[in-house]
This record gives structure tokens, sequence and C-alpha cells, in this order.
């Protein structure tokens, strides 16, 4: 297993009783903190644990919202209508399918297969979100060039110009992964993980709160034609 060192500042305190007690039984990866303090590091543990077969898709899917939604109190309610919109992790797991040690054509591939409702969008998982999911299951860490990052508001608000990435939602796949051909830019000249370079952006004052796409529902009709 990969077992990263992630150089990040803040945990996401979550309330675990309160998730478990609104989502479906299979969903909860028991591997999380029973403490509700979650770090990166413990979202990278299921999604190792997703690589080699020992959690579901659906488990890699609610570790990663508890983690992006924090303490906000609609994200149990949220990831629920995500989750019962895969009911066997299907759609999930096509999406992330070429995710071990992706090129660019299979990040470009992953993410537009997240916007596309005929293959894997779920419901209120917008690429604020989807792009978090790919992040964890996807980055290789030590091997450095372009690796699958987070793109929420709180990224994009912070870019460059010269990240390629203008707008504040509704990302193109192309606008991605232009952001990730600079973040691999960055981290080679700074000596760095790539994901340094996102997490060396301000932060919110908490954490996971505004991380999160408020209006992650996006129009389907404008979704699909960013795909093509």
């Amino acid at each position: 297993m990969r077992r990263p060192t992630v150089a990040e500042q803040h945990s996401v305190n979550v309330k675990v009783d309160r998730w478990r007690a609104g989502l479906p039984p299979d969903a909860w990866p028991d591997m999380l903190p029973a403490s509700g303090e979650i770090w990166r590091r413990d979202v990278f543990a299921v999604a190792d644990a997703y690589q080699v077969g020992d959690a579901s898709p659906r488990q890699l899917l609610t570790a990663v919202l508890a983690w992006a939604y924090g303490p906000i109190g609609y994200g149990p309610w949220r990831a629920t209508r995500s989750l019962d919109a895969d009911p066997n992790g299907k759609r999930l797991a096509y999406a992330l399918e070429e995710m071990s040690a992706p090129d660019e054509a299979q990040l470009r591939s992953a993410y537009r297969r997240f916007l596309d409702p005929d293959q894997a969008r779920l419901p209120w998982l917008g690429p604020g979100l989807f792009t978090k999911v790919l992040y964890f299951v996807g980055y290789r860490r030590g091997v450095g060039g372009v690796q699958p990052l987070i793109l929420d508001r709180v990224v994009a608000g912070l870019l460059p110009a010269e990240a390629g990435v203008a707008r504040r939602s509704g990302w193109s796949s192309e606008e991605w992964l232009a952001y990730l051909l600079w973040a691999a830019e960055q981290a080679q000249v700074r000596g760095v993980e790539p994901d340094a370079v996102e997490m060396a952006l301000p932060r919110p004052a908490q954490p996971g709160v505004e991380r999160v796409e408020v209006g992650d529902e996006p129009d389907l009709p404008a979704l699909i034609g960013l795909v093509h």
C-alpha cells in the first residue's frame, strides 16, 4: 500500500455518529478514525484499500465526501443522494477503472465520465467533489509529473491566470488538465509534490466548509456539452 506522507496542515472534524446514522449500512468505511478527526492520510488509506479490493466504491466515496463536507450538516444527506444513485457502485468503479497509474489521456477520460449522465455522473457530485475522488484514488506520491489534483471553488479562486482556470465552477476536462500541468511544472521548480502546490494555496478558516460546491448539482444539459 502507498501509506503516503502528506504535508497537510489541518484535519477535518466529522460527526461520525450522524454520518453513520444517515448513510446506507454498507457505505461507511470502518477504517476511518472513530474520533471523527479525519486527515488526508486517512482517506488515502481507504483509497488504498479500494485499489486492492478491501473497500467498496461506495465506501471510498463516503470517505472522500466525509472529508470534503466535514462539519457541514447537510453532508450526510447529500452523500446519501449520491450513493442512492449508484446502489452497487458500478458507475463509480467505471469512472475509476483506469486510475491505478493514470496518464493524461486516462485522467481526461475519468473526468469526462464523471460529467456524463450516461456513464458515471451522480447527483450532488460535481467537479468540486469528484476531483477529490480522482485525487485520492489516482495520486502517486514520489513519481512527480502530472497528478490528479483537487479543483474546487476555493482552489479555482486562488489560482493564477497561468494555471488555465478562469471560472469558479463548471470546469471542462481541458481546464482541469491545464491546472494539473501547471501544478506539475510548479512542483518540479520547487522540488515538492504536486499536491503540495495545491495545499500551499491559502486555506479557509474552517477547513472543509468552503471546499464544497454549495450548488454542486450542475445543470445537466450544460455538462453534456462539456463532455465533448
